[in-house]
């Protein structure tokens, strides 16, 4: 993500920044520990009333993801044969696409949406990016080829890393998108209000965890090897991730249209009606 986006501390509670401070005053190797450990932990919300309907009419059943050797709660809504898989981001829920799963429905397809592993109604504690896409090639295998993907924040990161890997959809859709991995980690140290190398030793230390580069999973990387065509969508007004980083992506794509809007924020965009109309209209051209 891009060096100019304002840090914004308040969705980290005080007691956690001073945990983490007086981590980083005694030992680095514990702060790096404790950081590590809340990046992986991602906080599971009560599901609004605005999803209710969909979480009722949906059928939902466990899957087993072999690679990651874990469960995932999956929603199957509508029944059509022609499927759209939805991929929601950090902290969110396989309900949370429900505009844009309905205007789906509206259009002929059904949609496939999942709780990722230790998300909503998921088991576990702790995941990473790797595993949203391991869940999504998974998927694939399971329920028969997806006609398109559209995925929010880091969904949208595991949407192109998934295509990058084998996903075979006809056209994608990435909504608020972040853009490099390296950022994203000392954004969050930043927010923690640490010492930049504490994001340095996370790096070292999840590369070494999980024999992966870190930086060849960001967006802007994976999406050189996309081909199909994107729609690239952020808003300017974002807090969470800056809209620049969408940018970044939309340059390293080679069949590609970027969308700005204006005052929806990271979270209202996806219920907004222009929105939801750009998305039918890229899907039906």
């Amino acid at each position: 993500m891009s060096k100019n986006k304002k840090s914004n501390s308040d969705n980290i509670r005080k007691p956690i920044i001073y945990t983490a401070q007086f981590l980083e005053f005694i030992s680095t190797p514990l702060a790096v520990k404790f950081a590590k450990k809340l990046f992986t932990s991602p906080i599971k919300h009560k599901i609004p009333k605005r999803e209710f309907e969909m979480d009722k009419n949906a059928k939902q059943k466990l899957v087993f993801i072999p690679a990651i050797k874990k469960e995932i709660m999956v929603y199957e809504y509508g029944n059509s044969d022609k499927k759209v898989i939805l991929v929601h981001g950090w902290s969110g829920r396989g309900t949370q696409l429900v505009k844009i799963a309905d205007k789906l429905l509206e259009l002929g397809f059904s949609t496939i949406s999942f709780d990722a592993p230790a998300h909503g109604k998921s088991p576990g504690k702790t995941t990473l990016m790797t595993e949203f896409i391991e869940s999504i090639l998974e998927l694939e295998k399971q329920f028969g080829k997806f006609e398109f993907i559209i995925g929010h924040s880091l969904g949208g990161m595991s949407t192109l890393n998934s295509i990058k890997k084998g996903l075979d959809v006809k056209k994608a859709i990435i909504v608020g998108s972040g853009d490099s991995v390296n950022d994203i980690l000392f954004d969050f140290v930043n927010r923690l209000k640490l010492k930049s190398k504490i994001a340095v030793k996370m790096r070292e230390s999840f590369e070494k965890e999980y024999q992966i580069d870190m930086e060849s999973y960001s967006a802007y990387v994976a999406a050189k090897d996309v081909k199909v065509p994107v729609l690239v969508m952020h808003d300017k007004q974002d807090e969470d991730v800056p809209y620049t980083a969408s940018e970044n992506i939309n340059k390293h794509l080679e069949n590609s249209k970027l969308l700005l809007t204006e005052n929806l924020g990271h979270r209202k965009i996806l219920g907004d009606k222009e929105v939801i109309n750009q998305i039918a209209q890229f899907i039906n051209n």
